[in-house]
């Protein structure tokens, strides 16, 4: 069997069963079936016969912490009647191969040993009848056990390889409600970031994180807090990380920069940029079309958010889908959008009305603050539903709450003829478009943050959509939690209005 592993880089784990374990070799450029090719491969330790049809996630810390599909398997024959294990002994396997993609003859060869210790192979494909020139792994990513790609198995795992535990139990499986959890930076780690020079690279949870220009200022000092610089935007990026990443992990973002600060005008940045760390996951909208963006990156480990706020990517806009299926929405959204008439107390009402609007129907959901005049309301939903579902839904709840104070909104889709009324957007329930990400700062002095609070929150008489910033909502999270997350992944259904 071939394994695709993406731990600290993407490797093809090649592994043949000799004497009941499986020998194996990791080869940075996959198997090939072109016979010109001569692929590195550095042979590594047997692996248990149990870890034969292993697809999921091995944890971050552990050797080969990373995502893994069954790339290929089948069957194995030594091309000569000699004994395998001493072929592989002596530094040579001839051998045939029939599996759903590698067919024909391999050779395995000993080149000499590497500087880890490791001895390096080379991996070759016979100029047989079944080699085909230009044959590139690459171009056959799925998986032949379960047909996923190896971003699918990593945002939603089926199975978790314990290396702790005897090889029979080792690979444990998970179920829909697995929820992976990110650990926050070490007291040592962020005591080197406070050390680093205006620029250079931070060492961070196994990742090299390339820093710049940390001491410029990002948000003027205001709201009642001081000035905030790119190094406080990494810090805090960093320890939000465990309560941030529910929302983005497994998800397309789209980003707002602001590289200048936001004392100047800032832009949308959806595609990934060449020059971004091989390290960072991302998807391929293999739909876009000519000028559309292709490819999206996938904010799922702390290290990545950190490389956000480094990149002036001051807002983080998750997709409501998740992958592998962008076009099912995990979220249905209410956006209270006050029009420049609106007071906060007006948004407030509006809030209370949808409150009383859910517990009627029985729906779970939870507000937030947005960080800047409006509150949005997030409501989980169970797989299955479209966009077109979830926009009906959110829009017949909006009427109903709209008609009872039609003085404070206006459905006008165009803002200059809103008599400057709140919009009750439902709109928002549309693939690739976005609401801005649970603790996400937004562009304005001090630093404000998009924080989600509890229903009693609402009457709350010094609440205000801008209450908390960088600097003062890690101290609310660590008190009281975030009321949303047992909300993340729940399979709600939505009653009819």
């Amino acid at each position: 069997m071939v394994q695709r592993h993406r731990a600290r880089r993407l490797h093809y784990d090649v592994r043949l069963e000799v004497d009941g374990v499986l020998a194996s070799w990791a080869v940075p450029k996959g198997p090939t079936l072109d016979p010109q090719a001569r692929q590195l491969a550095v042979h590594v330790e047997d692996h248990p016969i149990e870890y034969f049809d292993f697809e999921g996630i091995i944890p971050k810390g552990e050797y080969g912490g990373g995502d893994v599909i069954v790339w290929d398997w089948g069957t194995w024959r030594p091309a000569s009647s000699r004994d395998a294990g001493q072929s592989i002994a002596d530094g040579e396997l001839h051998f045939d191969l029939q599996g759903e993609k590698l067919v024909g003859r391999f050779v395995l060869v000993r080149r000499d040993e590497g500087g880890s210790g490791r001895e390096q192979w080379l991996l070759l494909h016979k100029n047989d009848d079944r080699a085909v020139a230009g044959w590139n792994p690459e171009d056959h990513p799925r998986s032949v056990k379960t047909g996923r790609t190896n971003d699918q198995v990593a945002t939603a795992p089926e199975a978790l390889w314990r290396s702790d535990l005897p090889a029979g139990e080792a690979n444990v499986a998970l179920g829909q409600a697995h929820r992976p959890s990110w650990d926050p930076p070490t007291s040592e780690e962020l005591a080197e970031l406070d050390q680093l020079g205006p620029a250079g690279p931070w060492p961070l949870q196994g990742r090299e994180v390339r820093l710049t220009n940390l001491d410029k200022v990002l948000f003027p000092a205001g709201n009642g807090a001081s000035a905030v610089t790119k190094r406080d935007l990494v810090r805090y990026h960093a320890v939000i990380a465990p309560f941030m990443l529910p929302y983005l992990t497994g998800r397309p973002v789209n980003l707002h920069r602001y590289p200048d600060g936001v004392e100047r005008p800032g832009f949308w940045h959806k595609e990934l940029p060449g020059h971004a760390p091989e390290w960072l996951n991302r998807w391929r909208n293999v739909d876009a079309d000519p000028g559309e963006t292709e490819w999206y990156a996938v904010v799922d480990d702390v290290a990545s958010l950190v490389w956000m706020a480094n990149f002036g990517a001051l807002e983080l806009h998750p997709w409501t889908s998740r992958l592998p299926d962008v076009r099912q929405p995990t979220w249905a959204l209410i956006d209270i959008d006050p029009g420049p008439s609106s007071t906060f107390d007006d948004v407030l009402v509006l809030a209370r009305l949808y409150r009383t609007a859910l517990t009627h129907l029985q729906v779970a959901a939870m507000p937030k603050l947005t960080g800047q005049r409006g509150v949005q309301i997030w409501v989980p939903v169970a797989t299955g539903y479209t966009f077109t579902d979830t926009r009906a839904w959110v829009e017949k709840v909006s009427r109903a709450v709209g008609h009872t104070v039609p003085d404070l909104v206006s459905w006008e889709w165009h803002k200059d003829r809103r008599a400057g009324l709140a919009r009750l957007d439902y709109t928002q329930n549309a693939i690739n478009k976005t609401l801005v990400a649970p603790f996400s700062a937004r562009p304005a002095p001090g630093a404000p943050v998009s924080v989600p609070i509890r229903w009693e929150e609402l009457e709350d008489p010094d609440l205000a959509p801008d209450h908390w910033t960088v600097t003062s909502v890690v101290d609310r999270v660590r008190t009281v939690g975030d009321p949303l997350a047992p909300l993340v992944g729940l399979q709600q259904l939505l009653p009819t209005v």
